[in-house]
């Protein structure tokens, strides 16, 4: 097993995307993948299409810039547009912005290694980072200059607010009126503000999500996904509450609530600030496989709550930097795939990396499209008492061939000879 060591550190072409503005759209019946025909890429002559439309937003490839620091003002926004992400969703925002007051260092990084080397693979990140401490004003007048910039690009918003009714309509309609495409609700942030019943706060609480979802969908004229916490027992839960509220689509996971570490020489936690540190949000590889699983569960709960309508929406986030990563949250039922501390590590350009394996990806399966493969992994997830069934009649049948014909009975007439042969012993 590989050592493990922590590191505490500080502080194309754009294809034309048309906006939906109702949110009510007719349920159509997804066609079923059942005896689908693929053909090939190689045969038509054309490239895999990463092309995808979700709640009526058109983007150029399923690659979104997931909340947090990567969108966290103009410049880095215009940055992922101009490097071709499909869509960014940027730091979440709320109406006061001056009760939001972040600490250095707020990082910390767990790697891999020989002797738990500094140099090893990054393979965990916690961070105890608050939403955006920038002025709401100031975020608003980026959202107006971004979409004026760029009209056929999606911008999402990200916000969280206290329980108070009346501050969320006034958000929704204040990051409405800058031409937003659609808003991301943070109900799943693991650390800041629980007292006030902000963020993962009200994810873990069916009851007020529930209550929630009802203000923010009665107001909003965008299409709303909601953002889930994985630091819950069962997430299809509030999973489920958000779609029957309302939301067009779910968004998960967020960050996974962790303790990076404790200094073996200080005695003290990790990110320590004047000595202390708090508990934080875990991302990066590590959590891929929690990642993938509750999005597995999440999109096995929409099916069978929800059927096929195409007007709900699934977007996987967790451990991504790698095509092959994005293609199994495809797999299990993602349409969307949200990427944040990958941009952080690997910088804006690694949107071309995850294109290009996920063409080589679909290239080898000859898929053509996104919709080809998207939940195609589902139907073999089963329960355990279904595999030790599957693995006994396995070995039953198994145990049949090798020792052939179990009575005179089972002798056929167009048979015969290979029945004969399946009692050879050599």
């Amino acid at each position: 097993m590989a050592s493990l060591s922590l590191t505490q550190i500080g502080g194309g072409g754009n294809p034309v995307a048309e906006f939906v503005r109702t949110r009510s759209r007719p349920i159509l019946a997804r066609p079923s993948r059942a005896g689908l025909r693929v053909v090939a890429a190689a045969e038509t002559g054309r490239e895999p299409d990463l092309r995808v439309t979700v709640n009526g937003l058109h983007m150029p490839n399923p690659f979104v810039i997931g909340s947090g620091p990567p969108g966290t003002n103009y410049t880095v926004m215009k940055r992922a547009f101009d490097e071709g992400w499909g869509a960014v969703i940027a730091k979440t925002v709320s109406l006061d912005a001056a009760k939001v007051i972040n600490v250095t260092p707020r990082y910390a990084r767990l790697r891999t290694g020989a002797n738990g080397s500094a140099k090893g693979q990054i393979i965990g990140w916690e961070n105890i980072e608050l939403i955006s401490d920038r002025p709401l004003e100031t975020m608003l007048k980026e959202f107006r200059q971004l979409k004026e910039e760029y009209p056929d690009r999606i911008l999402i918003a990200s916000i969280m607010e206290e329980y108070d009714k009346a501050a969320w309509e006034e958000l929704i309609d204040r990051v409405e009126q800058t031409g937003i495409d659609a808003i991301e609700v943070n109900f799943s942030c693991p650390h800041g503000m629980p007292e006030r019943k902000m963020g993962a706060a009200v994810g873990q609480d069916c009851a007020l999500l529930e209550e929630v979802c009802g203000w923010i969908n009665a107001k909003a004229t965008v299409p709303v996904w909601a953002k889930m916490t994985p630091n819950i027992t069962d997430i299809t839960q509030p999973a489920k509450v958000a779609l029957n509220s309302g939301c067009e689509g779910v968004a998960a996971i967020n960050t996974i609530m962790s303790v990076m570490g404790i200094n073996l020489e200080s005695l003290r936690p990790e990110p320590c600030v004047e000595g202390y540190s708090t508990p934080g949000g875990y991302s990066s590889k590590a959590v891929h496989p929690i990642a993938l699983g509750k999005v597995m569960n999440i999109a096995k709960m929409m099916k069978s709550e929800f059927g096929d309508r195409t007007d709900l929406s699934l977007s996987g986030i967790g451990g991504v930097e790698t095509g092959g990563d994005a293609a199994e949250f495809i797999l299990v039922g993602a349409n969307t795939v949200q990427v944040c501390t990958g941009v952080m590590m690997h910088g804006y350009g690694l949107v071309k990396k995850l294109c290009a394996e996920l063409k080589d990806f679909m290239r080898m399966h000859n898929f053509s499209s996104i919709e080809d493969f998207r939940g195609v992994s589902l139907q073999y997830f089963t329960t355990h008492t279904d595999l030790v069934r599957r693995q006994q009649e396995a070995i039953r049948q198994r145990k049949a061939i090798r020792k052939g014909l179990q009575s005179d009975k089972d002798w056929t007439g167009d048979g015969f000879v290979t029945e004969t042969e399946s009692m050879v012993s050599n």
